[in-house]
């Protein structure tokens, strides 16, 4: 397995087990408007030069060729002008600036991204605006960012799920399953816990703004990193056999932290408890035709 594919993995199982950085209780506060969110395009929808995606809380910016950009919003207000401004994490703070165009269809976009230095009474400043246009379906050449785009949304599900302060395991582990359900059985598979682990590989690449060289060696690699992923968390939890994941089986020793114990015995020396493990892990090998 990729150490991209490891991270995205280890991301997941964060989420789950720790809970994420971001509480939930904000996410009123930072939403943008729902008329503005979904995919837009630069350009002629038969071969755009660039695709923004806009979820509840954050936005991905995808030109054809060249890095792309991740924004995850902590602000979002609207000015007097007509104007969304919305306020991404980092150093910097960076601004992102919206507006519905078009007239009564609605199915026009524009941005701007106006510096640090211009003051929020004089926004956007001499920011250049760019147009955006709806697409009746998905161009082929962005059809590829599909699983990131939906896990873009999907991570700030979890978030809300999974963030200090909210519902705690049960809700959180229900939440994976929600997010990364595609069957509709309320249980994940191996190709649905794939999915889930390439669309956090496809995060960490945006996120990063790589190069579209480096995103597509990345893209690969998590792919087959993905799979493996998939399949070892599946036999680590899976514990009805029957090959797929329940909120239950996630949930397990985590939702309830309790012990179990018996009155009778002494405690041994850890050292011993050691060489039982050893012992057993030994016995699992010369089963499994790993002994020398």
């Amino acid at each position: 397995m990729t150490p991209r594919s490891l991270l995205s993995t280890g991301f997941l199982a964060t989420l789950l087990l720790l809970g994420a950085a971001i509480p939930a209780a904000r996410a009123q506060e930072i939403a943008l408007p729902a008329a503005l969110r979904g995919a837009w395009f630069q350009g002629e929808c038969v071969a755009p030069t660039a695709m923004l995606a806009l979820s509840v809380r954050g936005a991905a910016r995808i030109p054809a060729g060249g890095a792309g950009r991740l924004l995850r919003f902590t602000e979002t207000r609207a000015l007097e002008s007509g104007w969304s401004v919305a306020t991404a994490r980092g150093p910097e703070a960076p601004r992102l600036m919206l507006r519905a165009s078009g007239g009564a269809a609605g199915n026009g976009l524009e941005t701007a991204e106006p510096s640090n230095k211009i003051r929020d009474d004089r926004l956007p400043g001499d920011a250049p605006v760019t147009a955006w246009r709806r697409c009746p379906g998905t161009p082929l050449a962005f059809a590829a960012q599909g699983e990131g785009l939906a896990f873009l949304g999907a991570i700030e599900v979890l978030e809300a799920a999974c963030g200090p302060g909210t519902g705690g395991v049960t809700d959180c582990a229900a939440a994976l399953v929600r997010v990364g359900d595609v069957s509709g059985d309320s249980l994940l598979g191996p190709a649905e816990l794939a999915r889930l682990f390439r669309g956090a590989s496809w995060l960490l690449s945006l996120q990063a703004e790589v190069s579209p060289e480096l995103s597509g060696l990345a893209g690969a690699a998590g792919t087959l990193g993905a799979v493996a992923g998939a399949r070892l968390m599946v036999e680590s939890l899976d514990y009805d056999g029957d090959g797929r994941l329940s909120a239950r089986e996630l949930a397990q020793d985590r939702a309830v932290l309790a012990t179990g114990g018996e009155a009778r015995g002494r405690p041994l020396a850890l050292e011993r408890l050691s060489e039982g493990v050893a012992l057993l892990r030994g016995i699992v090998e010369g089963l499994l035709g790993g002994g020398e």
